[in-house]
């Protein structure tokens, strides 16, 4: 299986498609990963990318998976862009996937309209959503003494991007991790309360 993220530094922080590669390895599920990532910039500038056109349409990929931006969310944009690539994933036979974020570590308050925002749009879409916005919160509430955050209060820590990862993971394929680490059955054990 071959699987494209597009994103910026919420994708490529901590080498996070690389981590998602490793879940998939421990479960027994043979991945090749590609990264198109930018810092600071959403979809809309991946749009008018060619390299993401070129990647989409001739990369031979079964899985794209798409992140918008974490700051300044605006879901109109979210909805144009995801639109424009949607017809050239279609075209090319993968299938996509939103990659919801989390908010900055003091706006959690604007984590309802981020997850509502790419809600509506996957659902207006026909595309899946990797919740992992909704999960993150979950995981900051009940486990306190864990670090999802790196030092700006903005990006992931390394256990931040393992629970990107495995949320994608889960949102894919649908399966519950084996051979994980305590952290991950964290994860799991959150996922699975919530239905997902």
């Amino acid at each position: 299986m071959r699987v494209l993220f597009i994103g910026n530094s919420h994708t490529y922080f901590n080498d996070m498609p690389h981590i998602f590669k490793q879940v998939c390895q421990e479960n027994c599920i043979d991945v090749e990963v590609t990264m198109l990532a930018r810092g600071y910039k959403g979809l809309d500038y991946h749009c008018k990318e060619p390299q993401t056109r070129f990647n989409i349409l001739y990369g031979n990929y079964d899985i794209v998976v798409l992140q918008h931006l974490q700051s300044g969310f605006d879901k109109e944009v979210l909805y144009n862009s995801t639109k424009k690539l949607k017809e050239w994933i279609n075209i090319s036979g993968a299938k996509p996937i939103l990659y919801m974020t989390w908010t900055l570590k003091d706006e959690r308050d604007k984590q309802l309209e981020l997850t509502e925002g790419y809600k509506e749009v996957g659902e207006k879409l026909g595309i899946e959503v990797a919740p992992v916005g909704e999960v993150w919160w979950r995981y900051f509430d009940k486990y306190p003494e864990d670090i999802l955050y790196f030092k700006d209060d903005k990006h992931a820590s390394p256990l931040g991007s393992t629970l990107a990862a495995y949320t994608i993971f889960n949102t894919i394929f649908k399966k519950k991790i084996i051979n994980g680490s305590k952290s991950l059955e964290k994860i799991s054990e959150l996922l699975y309360s919530i239905k997902l």
